[in-house]
């Protein structure tokens, strides 16, 4: 968790999420045009975008797979109940990874409920009197593997057949 404030702005944020992944299908939910979406879908126009607007996902949008979905200025209009539905949705059906960027305090969202999610905290921005923070998700890494879950600990093939157990 991060309790600092970033240097950077939310759009260079989302522009360095996009160029690490270079997502050939991006989702983006929405009820603004993002900046930083639009920069990178000019500079890779063969990368799929697909916007949906804040709420939940429809046909057929809702049945396609996606390298990375971003929401942005969408959990403000949405209650807790129906942006998990959404976040929940996209992250089990749509999405391996995500990038959400919300302003806590003109939400009823709370940092639990994302952690709740399996999301992290990665940055905070402020502007004037507006705190944005960004939570990811990456299926991939959400989880370390511990240390005792390795073949050390379970296997020994020296012992195979020697002994009866």
């Amino acid at each position: 968790m991060t309790a600092t404030l970033s240097s950077r702005t939310p759009q260079q944020a989302l522009a360095a999420l996009l160029d690490h992944y270079t997502p050939t299908r991006l989702l983006m939910v929405s009820a603004s045009e993002i900046p930083a979406v639009q920069a990178f879908k000019a500079a890779h126009p063969d990368c799929e975008l697909t916007q949906s607007p804040a709420g939940s996902l429809q046909e057929p949008v809702s049945h396609q797979r996606y390298d990375l979905a971003i929401l942005a200025d969408c959990l403000e209009h949405l209650s807790v109940r129906e942006g998990q539905q959404l976040l929940g949705g996209i992250r089990n059906l749509n999405a391996s990874r995500l990038a959400v960027l919300v302003d806590l305090a003109a939400s009823q969202w709370q940092p639990r409920d994302f952690y709740a999610l399996a999301m992290q905290q990665s940055e905070r921005f402020q502007r004037d009197q507006q705190t944005l923070t960004l939570f990811t998700y990456d299926l991939h890494d959400y989880k370390q593997v511990p240390d005792w879950l390795n073949a050390r600990f379970w296997a020994h093939p020296e012992l195979f057949g020697k002994y009866w157990w």
